[in-house]
């Protein structure tokens, strides 16, 4: 794998995310799906029991506990060897996927929401991903309005940093996500996707969430499924701009394309091996 970048394999064990909901509600199809993005070159495998779709209603806790836990336990006795993340805004649920063998925290409120996640992040020192949202999912989408989008979501991430470090969280682990899609219309995302340098000079790890989005269905005209080479487009001009994760459905194509504008940036490549979807500088 490239150390240059990341690819963050979504895993969504619900009924009712915006792509994939309720194909991996069995913990035995989730888990060979988690696999099988480790093999297409997934470094982490990110395990989500709540979806946060536009309109999307809230989970208790007791369920999302039920959805996500036994999968981290699965993912793990099959011995993955990718880094495996709770997408969950909950410490409960955190704490328990870390007990589990969760060692990457993806919050979608920055911390906002469960004044007791920054402080387990610390206690537990695993790496966390902040994302910027407008709102909540179920009013995210409602007429977002920003005077410059790239600019607030900069500052707002900056704060977020500022808060975590001074939670105990070491700057090292700390990843910040622009949160395409959430709480933006079209004109928002391709101004953030544009500008993603002004979010890397922050100083910290940008993770790009373009996949399958409907901001690429307005573009394109392309229904959800329809939508991987769009996905592969904004992955690799946020990579030519200096994001490093990117957090994807669809794990071999991007893990191609990105392979390609390694080597084309860096002027350096290696033969793959016949069959092998995985990237190698």
């Amino acid at each position: 794998m490239d150390a240059r970048y990341r690819l963050m394999g979504v895993l969504n064990v619900t009924p009712d995310s915006f792509s994939d909901g309720g194909r991996f509600l069995e913990p035995a199809a989730a888990v060979a799906q988690g696999l099988e993005l480790a093999r297409e070159g997934a470094a982490i495998i990110d395990v989500g029991g709540e979806s946060t779709r536009p309109g999307a209603e809230p989970v208790g806790e007791a369920e999302e506990l039920r959805r996500v836990v036994p999968v981290i336990e699965g993912l793990r006795a099959a011995g993955v060897d990718a880094q495996i993340s709770i997408d969950t805004s909950k410490a409960a649920v955190a704490r328990a996927a870390i007990d589990a063998g969760a060692s990457l925290v993806n919050d979608v409120s920055a911390f906002r929401h469960d004044p007791e996640m920054a402080a387990l992040v610390a206690e537990r020192g695993v790496d966390c991903c902040l994302m910027h949202m407008r709102g909540e999912p179920r009013t995210m989408q409602v007429e977002p309005r920003y005077d410059d989008v790239v600019g607030e979501v900069r500052d707002f991430l900056s704060q977020r940093a500022e808060f975590a470090i001074a939670a105990g969280i070491e700057p090292a682990r700390i990843i910040l996500d622009p949160g395409i899609g959430f709480g933006k219309a079209v004109e928002h995302n391709l101004a953030l996707l544009g500008r993603i340098e002004e979010l890397v000079a922050i100083g910290f790890p940008i993770l790009v969430g373009t996949s399958r989005k409907s901001f690429l269905g307005r573009i394109t005209g392309r229904p959800t499924d329809g939508r991987v080479a769009a996905t592969v487009a904004t992955c690799v001009m946020a990579f030519e701009r200096g994001a490093t994760h990117f957090r994807v459905h669809d794990v071999a194509p991007v893990a191609d394309a990105l392979a390609v504008a390694a080597a084309t940036v860096s002027g350096r490549w290696m033969t793959m091996p016949m069959g092998s979807t995985s990237p190698r500088t």
